[in-house]
């Protein structure tokens, strides 16, 4: 194997040292700024329809806020946009704030799908992501994926791995959401989804130095 190769299977997952601060940092945003909102409206003394629908609405300006300052659309951010949408469109035509939590479920279990489909499709998820998050770089990486087989396999088993995780959280929290109070759900709903993505960026980022240690003795 050559040194460009075992750069190709050690950047298995779609970059060589993946941004995780940028992830960290987005995550922050797109999580605590609807959970800040959802609390303050609560504490002054809002209902928790009217709270969730207000951190809806928030995480809705978000997502077209940044698509807006990026001047780009990819899918992730329409996936985002879309999921909101409906989940909002539906808000309106319940006045039951339980019914609101389950958007978190729709969110994360619509993505986790879309990571198994685009994986089963031989199109993952995960390199529309880094074209995007490496716009100088989309056509190289489209190329290894193509030609280059360990850079090919790391790109179907992240999303495959991101899809099920995804969809997995997105179950477990449906049952709790009319089992548990309002108020303490929100909290846990929130940790189930930190949780999950933490987890995964925590695998992504050990598959990563695992494929570089699988190439290097090869390399020769």
């Amino acid at each position: 194997m050559t040194p460009d190769t075992t750069t190709d299977a050690g950047a298995a997952t779609g970059a060589s040292r993946p941004r995780l601060l940028t992830l960290v940092r987005g995550l922050a945003w797109d999580v605590g700024l609807p959970l800040v909102t959802y609390y303050a409206l609560h504490l002054l003394g809002a209902s928790d329809w009217v709270a969730l629908l207000a951190a809806t609405l928030v995480a809705g300006v978000r997502i077209v806020w940044v698509a807006v300052r990026s001047r780009s659309a990819n899918l992730f951010a329409t996936l985002m946009l879309v999921v909101f949408g409906l989940g909002l469109a539906m808000a309106f035509l319940s006045g039951d704030a339980r019914f609101l939590l389950l958007k978190d479920s729709i969110t994360t279990g619509a993505v986790g799908i879309t990571f198994l489909v685009t994986a089963a499709l031989g199109r993952p998820l995960t390199l529309a992501a880094m074209t995007v998050w490496q716009p100088a770089e989309a056509a190289e990486l489209t190329t290894r994926f193509r030609t280059v087989p360990e850079f090919r396999h790391g790109h179907l088993l992240a999303s495959t791995v991101w899809g099920a995780g995804l969809l997995t959280e997105a179950v477990v929290r449906i049952p709790l959401i009319y089992l548990l109070p309002i108020d303490v759900m929100v909290g846990l709903s929130t940790a189930l989804m930190i949780a999950a993505f933490a987890g995964l960026i925590a695998w992504t980022g050990w598959y990563t130095r695992w494929a570089e240690r699988q190439a290097r003795p090869r390399a020769a």
